[in-house]
């Protein structure tokens, strides 16, 4: 790219990634100002989400820019930066798959929902989604570390996974890795669906039949979400499907590629469901009307 195409480039993707930050921030700054959130599991495993959205954000777009502006960084900086990167991305379906079980037991067994979806029993529920999501990273940083030398990681490099995890042990941990926490997600979402489903067909309450409708259309909402996190398994498909035939375009289709399948499903993630709450517009509204009317008066 020549300088101003580069620099254009970076512009709109460190301008997009500060919006998604700021929508996020607005829910994390919601739920942590009004304690109303702070006793109900569903909006806990919500913020656990958003936060990390923002945290993949913050790293998918450092990643980018350092690309251009600092292409060759250090080996141990950078497995830092992927790991974590790996591990929200991963974090993102499982944290799904977990709203989406706290929404079955809330429908299919109410009577017991208060003593299983505890608050504390929801924090450690997010600890094991980190815990669980970050498996797939370290295995990589043991792979690097038994295979390569150990001034390996004092020399520099190109900061992109392939590179530097560019092994046959890698390429088969992230598909085994993959389709195995996929697969679990899938199976949740579909299983706590059409269970759900059958609630509502037998419902006979009005009230309450509004409500299984509610968490059916509320899991719905996280397959979703879920495909679109997928996007991002697209990219190096259109990137090999469109190249060969607009090679001069190069950079041009791998950025408009990493805007459809990483920055685009970041930016409408929070929106499915977060716009979608009454209870969280009501009091984002409340504050930040207030706050305008109160500096303008």
């Amino acid at each position: 790219d020549n300088y101003q195409e580069a620099f254009a480039k970076n512009i709109v993707i460190v301008f997009l990634g500060l919006i998604i930050i700021f929508i996020n921030g607005m829910f994390v700054f919601t739920f942590s100002r009004y304690p109303v959130f702070h006793n109900d599991p569903r909006y806990i495993l919500y913020i656990n989400l958003v936060i990390n959205d923002i945290m993949m954000i913050c790293i998918s777009v450092t990643l980018y820019v350092l690309t251009y502006a600092w292409p060759y960084v250090n080996v141990s900086f950078c497995c830092v930066l992927i790991t974590l990167g790996s591990t929200t991305y991963i974090n993102t379906p499982l944290n799904l798959a977990g709203m989406a079980i706290e929404r079955y037991i809330a429908v299919c067994k109410p009577l017991h929902h208060s003593q299983i979806c505890t608050v504390q029993r929801t924090y450690i529920l997010i600890c094991v989604i980190w815990g669980v999501g970050a498996i797939p990273a370290i295995i990589d940083i043991i792979i690097v570390i038994a295979l390569q030398p150990s001034s390996f990681f004092n020399s520099l490099t190109y900061c992109q996974p392939f590179i530097v995890f560019n092994t046959k042990y890698h390429i088969q941990k992230t598909i085994a890795t993959q389709v195995l926490y996929l697969s679990v997600v899938w199976i949740t979402l579909l299983y706590t669906y059409f269970r759900v489903l059958f609630t509502a067909k037998i419902a006979s309450s009005g009230q309450y039949q509004s409500s299984v409708k509610k968490a059916r259309n509320t899991i719905l909402l996280h397959g979703g979400q879920l495909l679109l996190c997928m996007l991002s398994y697209l990219t190096p498909v259109l990137d090999m499907l469109l190249i060969p035939f607009f090679p001069t375009h190069r950079t041009k289709i791998t950025f408009f590629n990493y805007l459809l399948t990483n920055i685009l499903p970041r930016l409408l993630s929070p929106l499915i469901y977060g716009v979608r709450d009454q209870k969280f517009v009501k009091h984002i509204k409340g504050y930040f009307f207030c706050k305008v009317l109160i500096s303008k008066v």
